[in-house]
């Protein structure tokens, strides 16, 4: 077996995962960044169905790719008895068991909160549902742009005349970022007090948390922040602005000394500083198309990097709107070194980003993709099964 990386923060500590989708495995790819053993249970003939989602990435999909290094992969079928025997066995020597199963679909093979505790009592459970273990939603499936509609943030986000959705999977992120604080605050709790402490996320709990803003502002003014596009829904002038060469550049005024220089150094309108329309942080948002019609002709004169300069020089904020391989060619993750090689199955590396949280004097482990079941014989080996039982386990679809 592959040795536990030392003087990592969790080496030692053990996580086996009945996880697919994106969720669950976000959450414990962060755990096994910092050193955790991650074993991923894989459904037989073919694994976590996120394997499948596309071919991208040197015939892997990207969002696997993305989510599931430094793991190791069993296959096993978990609705027979044998499939389950052997996942007992593991969750015996285990410290915390995650899983995003459909709803109801753990409780009814014995993988529910209340039965791990009756049987493995210093396992950490952790489950992660659309809507909760409890409540009027708990059997309902969610995915992660069903999420987004219900808690409201596709109808914040995009024109005018269009709602959007989020380009990234928003609410299975929050789900598995939540997920993995938990449990490091269950590892913790554990480790210091000895109580054992199950976690329970939901994605639209999750996600709601992140509406908190704009829940706020819908509360106590009776009406929620408007789909601006790129603009901000209660700060002007904040958004895009086409430039004389046709690129864009995104500025954010956010304080009344911004607002002043940016009036008497970039615009070259000293005037608006005290123009009643504009004198308060409020009353730009209630002019923001007059501001926006000076603000647009005055980019619309210069040259990006002028515009950016000029911005530079007033000290506000400002960033050239960047695509996805302007993003993957970015200098500051070039010069601060962020990307590392890792493997993927076939033999191939690809490039993968560090976590972002850096801890003084600790590198990361950024191990390799597995292939399904690739850790399958080595993990029953390890739990006592002689070849020929690995071999008659194969022979009836165990694995």
């Amino acid at each position: 077996m592959p040795e536990h990386p030392e003087n990592l923060p969790l080496s030692g500590v053990t996580v086996v995962s009945v996880e697919q989708a994106v969720a669950a495995p976000f959450a414990t790819r962060q755990l096994a960044d910092l050193g955790a053993r991650v074993i991923k249970v894989e459904r037989p003939g073919g694994g976590d169905f996120a394997r499948r989602y596309d071919t991208s990435v040197h015939g892997e999909s990207s969002y696997f790719v993305w989510l599931n290094r430094s793991k190791e992969s069993l296959t096993l079928d978990l609705k027979t008895g044998r499939g389950r025997h052997i996942l007992e066995q593991l969750l015996a020597r285990a410290d915390v068991f995650v899983q995003n199963l459909t709803p109801g679909a753990a409780a009814r093979i014995g993988l529910g909160t209340d039965a791990l505790r009756e049987r493995f009592p210093s396992l950490i459970p952790c489950s992660i549902s659309g809507y909760g273990a409890t409540g009027p939603w708990a059997e309902r499936k969610a995915y992660d742009l069903l999420v987004q509609c219900q808690t409201g943030l596709v109808s914040l986000t995009g024109s005018p005349e269009e709602p959007a959705r989020v380009g990234i999977s928003i609410a299975d992120i929050a789900g598995g970022m939540y997920a993995y604080s938990g449990i490091l605050t269950a590892l913790f709790t554990r480790a210091t007090t000895g109580a054992v402490r199950p976690v329970e996320v939901s994605l639209f709990e999750a996600l709601a948390e992140w509406l908190g803003q704009p829940a706020y502002y819908t509360r106590f003014t009776g009406s929620q922040p408007p789909r601006v596009g790129t603009q901000h829904a209660t700060i002007a002038p904040y958004g895009v602005y086409t430039c004389a060469d046709g690129k864009d550049v995104l500025f954010s005024v956010q304080t009344e000394r911004e607002w002043a220089a940016l009036c008497e150094r970039f615009l070259d309108a000293p005037d608006l500083v005290d123009d009643p329309r504009f004198a308060s942080g409020p009353a730009r948002v209630a002019h923001r198309e007059e501001l926006n019609a000076v603000v647009t002709a005055r980019f619309a004169e210069t040259d990006s990097a002028e515009a950016m300069r000029l911005l530079d020089e007033s000290a506000i904020a400002n960033a050239g709107v960047n695509d996805v391989e302007d993003f993957l060619a970015h200098p500051v993750l070039a010069a601060r070194g962020r990307w590392r090689d890792v493997p993927i199955p076939g033999g191939m590396t690809v490039p993968a980003l560090l976590p972002p949280a850096d801890l003084a004097g600790v590198m990361p482990r950024m191990g390799a993709v597995p292939a399904a079941g690739e850790h399958t014989e080595p993990l029953l080996a390890e739990l006592g099964y002689s070849p020929a039982e690995i071999q008659d386990l194969r022979a009836a679809r165990i694995l």
